[in-house]
């Protein structure tokens, strides 16, 4: 499984594979046709209150992820349909954040490898 990370504002590069949209809200300021988009996951974003409790604080991150990967498990078929997606070739998690270690895509990679490999997200050495 082949999962990779963008920034929405960086141009769609021929080896991204498919190309997933997993915020709630379409980036500013970038066109459709310019993102390149194959899919907008919008359900697979973190909830309004999380992403805004959150605010891609440093000190928030372990305390986000656990919160954010408690509303993954309840994301049953939208998890399903992404994992199937990786599970064909390369996918892109294209994400609007500044911050481009401390954001949802970087905990729904995380989230999605562990589950692969059949382990808890929190006890797969994920604690940044």
């Amino acid at each position: 499984m082949q999962i990779w990370l963008k920034r929405a504002y960086d141009p769609p590069g021929s080896r991204d594979g498919t190309r997933i949209l997993v915020d709630r809200m379409w980036p500013r300021g970038v066109s459709k046709e310019d993102a390149g988009i194959d899919l907008w996951l919008k359900e697979i974003a973190p909830s309004t209150p999380l992403r805004k409790w959150f605010d891609h604080d440093p000190k928030k991150w372990n305390d986000f992820k656990k919160r954010y990967f408690r509303e993954l498990d309840n994301k049953n078929e939208a998890m399903k349909r992404l994992l199937d997606i990786a599970l064909k070739g390369r996918i892109t998690l294209v994400f609007a954040a500044k911050n481009e270690n401390f954001n949802n895509a970087t905990a729904l990679k995380a989230y999605l490898e562990a589950r692969h490999r059949d382990q808890d997200p929190m006890k797969a050495g994920l604690q940044t």
